[in-house]
C-alpha cells in the first residue's frame, strides 16, 4: 500500500467516525454500537499511522518502503506498555 492509499484510508475512517457520531445524535445508532465501532476505527487508524511511520523510517534509512506491512492491532496498541 502506497502513502497516498494509506492517507485515503485514514480519511475514509475519519469520515466514517464523524458519520457514526452524527448518527448517534439522531438516534439512528445506539451509544453501545457507536462505542464499539469507534474503538475499531481507532485501532485501524493506529495501524495506518504506524504503517506510514514504518514507510517513512525505511525511506530515511535508504530502504524500500514497500517492504513495510501493517502490524497486528495488539502490537500497535501496546507500544507504550
Amino acid at each position: 500500500m502506497q502513502d497516498g492509499e494509506i492517507l485515503a484510508k485514514i480519511k475514509d475512517l475519519i469520515s466514517e467516525e464523524h458519520d457514526l457520531r452524527a448518527r448517534v445524535t439522531t438516534g439512528e445508532v445506539s451509544t453501545d454500537d457507536e462505542h464499539g465501532r469507534v474503538r475499531e476505527l481507532e485501532q485501524e487508524l493506529d495501524q495506518c499511522w504506524d504503517l506510514l511511520r514504518q514507510r517513512k523510517a525505511r525511506r530515511e534509512f535508504g530502504e524500500d518502503p514497500d517492504f513495510s506491512s501493517p502490524r497486528p492491532v495488539d502490537e500497535v496498541e501496546n507500544y507504550q506498555q
